[in-house]
C-alpha cells in the first residue's frame, strides 16, 4: 500500500490525512504537540465563512497598516523593526493587488466547497464540534465600511455566495443581544461555525481508528527525498528512527517556509499573529445576554462565535511581528471593551486569552499542490481562513496526490462528489 506522511496536525494537515484516508492510502500524521490542534488551531474565531473570503489585497489595506503602526490596539498592527522577510512579504503584498478581484471571487468558490465538505465528514465520523448553523451577520456602524461591504458583495456574488443587505432595524432582529446604534448590516445565513480544537481533534481519532498512524510528540529532524522514495528521521524522547514513505504532505503551518527550503521549493508564508478571548458564560445572565448569531465586525477586524452554552469566542485583530508568540495586553484589552460595548450583560471577569499565528501567503491565496520533487506536496499557507478553506484543499491535494505518476497511487475509496476542481490562485 502507498504510504504518505503528513507533517502536521492542524486543522489542514489532519483534514488532508482524512482526504488520504478516504482514497486508501497507507497514512501517517506527525506533529510536536501531544495532541492534534494546539498551535493555530487551538482558539480561532470559530467561523466557517464564505462571507469573509475578500482577499487583504488593496491599497486601503497598505494605508491603514502605515496610519497604524504606532497604534499599539490597532486591529492591524506592523511592528516597523526592519526584517527582510518582513519587507519582502509586503512588497510581494502590494504586487498581488491586481488579483484582489480575481482571487476573492476564487476563494469564495472555495469556501462554498470546503463547507458542504466538512460538515458531511463530521456526520459521517460522528463528532461534535459545537457548530451553530445559525449565520454569519456583518455589521456596520458608518457609511462607508457599509459601502465597501456593497461592492466586495458583487464579487461574493460572483462566487457563488448569497449575502443580503439589512438595515439596522434587522439587525437587532436577527441578533436582539446586540446594543448600539448601526448604520446596517450583511447576513449571510449559509455560513456557520464551530470549535475548530473540537473538530480537529474529533477527526483526528475517526482517522486513527480508521488505520492512520499518530506520531504526535515527536520531532521531525531530517527529511530526505529522492526519485525512489522519502525517509523521514523522526525522534520522540530519546528515541529516534527513520521511516520510508513513497509521499510528503507539508501542512505545518508557519514552519512550512523552513521545511520547504529544505527540500527546495519556496513557500513564502509569513507568522501574522491573531489573538482571542473566550469568555465563560458562567451565569444565567451572561449566557442571556452573549448572542447566537455569529457576529463580524469589518471595522474593528472582529468576529465572534458562540460555541455551546456557555463559552462566547471573540477573536480578531492582525499583527506583523515575526514568529512571537506572546500574548499582549494591549491587544487583548481591545477584545474585552469590544465585548462590553455591544454586549454590556456579559460578564468578562473569566476572560481566556491566546494567540496563533497564522501562515499566510502574499496573495491570500493557499499554497496547494505539488512542489519541485515528485513526491513532495503541500497544503498550507490559508492565512485566516484555514478552518474555513481545509476541507476543500485537503480534497485538492489528495487528488494530485491520486493523479501523481510517481507516487504510486492506491485504491480509490472516496465518496462519489468528493473531488474538486482546483482553484486557479491555490497553487
Amino acid at each position: 500500500m502507498t504510504r504518505i506522511a503528513v507533517i502536521g496536525a492542524g486543522i489542514t494537515g489532519v483534514t488532508t490525512a482524512s482526504s488520504l484516508i478516504d482514497r486508501g492510502y497507507d497514512v501517517s500524521l506527525f506533529d510536536r504537540n501531544r495532541y492534534a490542534a494546539m498551535q493555530t488551531s487551538f482558539a480561532n474565531g470559530g467561523q466557517l465563512s464564505a462571507s469573509n473570503a475578500e482577499t487583504w489585497n488593496r491599497w486601503a489595506t497598505v494605508f491603514k497598516g502605515m496610519k497604524w503602526m504606532l497604534a499599539r490596539g490597532a486591529p492591524l498592527l506592523v511592528n516597523p523593526k526592519p526584517s527582510w522577510h518582513k519587507y519582502s512579504w509586503m512588497a510581494e503584498f502590494v504586487a498581488s493587488i491586481p488579483q484582489y478581484r480575481a482571487n476573492t471571487v476564487e476563494t469564495t468558490r472555495l469556501a462554498i466547497a470546503a463547507r458542504g465538505l466538512l460538515k458531511d465528514t463530521a456526520a459521517r465520523h460522528g463528532f461534535d464540534f459545537d457548530c451553530e448553523s445559525r449565520g454569519i451577520l456583518h455589521i456596520y456602524t458608518n457609511k462607508k465600511e457599509f459601502d465597501h461591504a456593497s461592492r466586495v458583495n458583487t464579487l461574493l456574488a460572483e462566487g457563488g455566495l448569497e449575502r443580503r443587505a439589512v438595515a439596522p432595524e434587522e439587525v437587532r432582529q436577527i441578533e436582539p443581544a446586540l446594543t448600539g446604534a448601526f448604520y446596517g448590516g450583511y447576513y449571510t445565513e449559509s455560513d456557520f461555525t464551530g470549535d475548530i480544537h473540537r473538530y480537529t481533534t474529533g477527526l483526528a481519532k475517526a482517522i486513527e481508528g480508521a488505520g492512520a498512524v499518530l506520531r504526535f510528540g515527536t520531532d521531525v529532524e531530517a527529511i530526505r527525498v529522492n526519485d525512489q522514495e522519502v525517509r523521514i528521521t523522526w525522534s520522540r524522547n530519546t528515541e529516534s528512527q527513520t521511516d520510508v514513505f513513497d509521499g510528503i504532505v507539508v501542512c505545518a503551518g508557519v514552519e512550512s517556509r523552513q521545511i520547504a527550503a529544505d527540500l527546495g521549493d519556496r513557500v513564502n508564508v509569513y507568522p501574522v499573529k491573531g489573538y482571542s478571548i473566550t469568555v465563560r458564560l458562567d451565569d444565567d445572565q451572561s449566557q442571556q445576554a452573549a448572542p447566537w448569531i455569529s457576529l463580524l465586525d469589518d471595522e474593528a477586524k472582529i468576529v465572534t462565535s458562540r460555541l455551546g452554552k456557555d463559552r462566547f469566542r471573540i477573536a480578531g485583530t492582525a499583527e506583523f511581528n515575526g514568529y512571537n508568540l506572546d500574548i499582549r495586553d494591549d491587544r487583548i484589552r481591545p477584545l474585552i471593551k469590544w465585548c462590553e460595548r455591544f454586549f454590556p450583560g456579559v460578564s468578562t471577569e473569566h476572560a481566556v486569552p491566546w494567540a496563533g499565528l497564522r501562515p499566510m501567503m502574499p496573495n491570500m491565496m493557499p499554497r496547494v499542490g505539488q512542489g519541485k520533487r515528485a513526491r513532495v506536496f503541500y497544503n498550507t499557507g490559508h492565512g485566516h481562513l484555514g478552518w474555513t478553506l481545509s476541507a476543500a484543499t485537503a480534497e485538492m491535494v489528495a487528488e494530485t496526490i491520486a493523479g501523481s505518476r510517481v507516487v504510486n497511487t492506491a485504491p480509490r475509496m472516496v465518496q462519489p462528489g468528493l473531488p474538486l476542481t482546483p482553484v486557479k490562485g491555490a497553487v
